[in-house]
């Protein structure tokens, strides 16, 4: 716990570094009463506390969910989550976007339990056209099920970047320009749930849900989105959102490139870029060009 402790004051110091201030033109914040609607797992899913807290629960008959009431194209998305405390193994607990069809687009959280005393595993993922397969996976530099921390994704027409607590874990750029899809045309919905997954989560499969443990409960409050809202196809941002939305052009600058690169030295376990048994005939295209120019917004 002590090299855990240095690394993430460590962190914290260069988090410092690159903390800014954002403006937002469209912002919507924190009731869940308002913002999401609880579509599966009867009555596991409960919106509590005035709207403010929402939590779900898995037992062995069902898991449960909930979607945001609107669709998004383009924003910066947050979320407090207290995930499944004690035997979480077999466990996931998701909070991602994704369009709808059989060609959607998806950026994924996923939070994998595991035994009591070993830490999650913050799976993460983007599907563009219905094919994801871009796992990057990590440990966290805290135990995620004692208090609430913040999880955002940011997506704008230059960059898909999950954060922790405000560091970034994880880049996505836009490499149109060498044949790669982008999520840019199709709206999302914001969704969450908690389910069984004991088939693959843990170990791979190797370590099963203890349902003695049931019911498993995690918990979420805060949902921010400052991000243009979709409405019968008309976007609530105008067309110079740019200059409106500091999300909207954001990218990672120097100080904020270095925290994503110690966080990915000192937590990341998998990287579907360096898998080369998995890929036999060649990393797929956006591993080998990170370092061409992505998209001008």
């Amino acid at each position: 716990m002590d090299t855990l402790s240095s690394l993430s004051n460590a962190l914290g110091m260069l988090l410092i570094t690159f903390l800014m201030v954002e403006t937002f033109m469209v912002a919507s914040a924190g009731n869940f009463n308002k913002d999401v609607d609880i579509t599966w797992g009867d009555s596991r899913g409960k919106i509590l506390n005035n709207g403010q807290l929402l939590t779900l629960s898995l037992d062995k008959a069902s898991g449960s969910g909930f979607q945001s009431r609107n669709e998004y194209l383009y924003g910066k998305f947050d979320m407090q989550l207290k995930l499944v405390p004690g035997n979480s193994a077999g466990t996931v607990t998701a909070y991602y976007l994704k369009s709808q069809g059989s060609s959607w687009d998806e950026i994924d959280f996923e939070f994998l339990g595991n035994l009591s005393g070993d830490p999650y595993v913050v799976h993460t993922n983007v599907y563009t056209k219905g094919k994801g397969g871009r796992e990057q996976q990590f440990y966290l530099w805290f135990d995620p099920t004692a208090d609430f921390h913040t999880y955002s994704i940011l997506w704008n027409p230059g960059h898909v970047i999950f954060y922790v607590d405000g560091r970034p874990i994880r880049e996505f750029k836009n490499l149109e320009s060498v044949g790669i899809p982008y999520p840019k045309n199709q709206p999302m919905r914001m969704y969450c749930s908690l389910w069984n997954a004991d088939d693959w989560a843990t170990r791979g499969g190797l370590v099963k849900t203890d349902w003695s443990q049931a019911p498993f409960t995690a918990s979420f409050r805060n949902f921010t989105a400052n991000a243009c809202v979709l409405s019968n196809g008309v976007s609530s941002c105008s067309s110079n959102a740019s200059s409106n939305n500091a999300w909207f052009s954001q990218e990672l600058d120097s100080s904020s490139q270095k925290v994503l690169k110690w966080v990915q030295k000192n937590y990341m376990v998998y990287n579907y870029c360096k898998d080369a048994k998995r890929f036999p005939e060649g990393l797929p295209v956006e591993c080998t060009v990170r370092n061409r120019k992505q998209i001008k917004i």
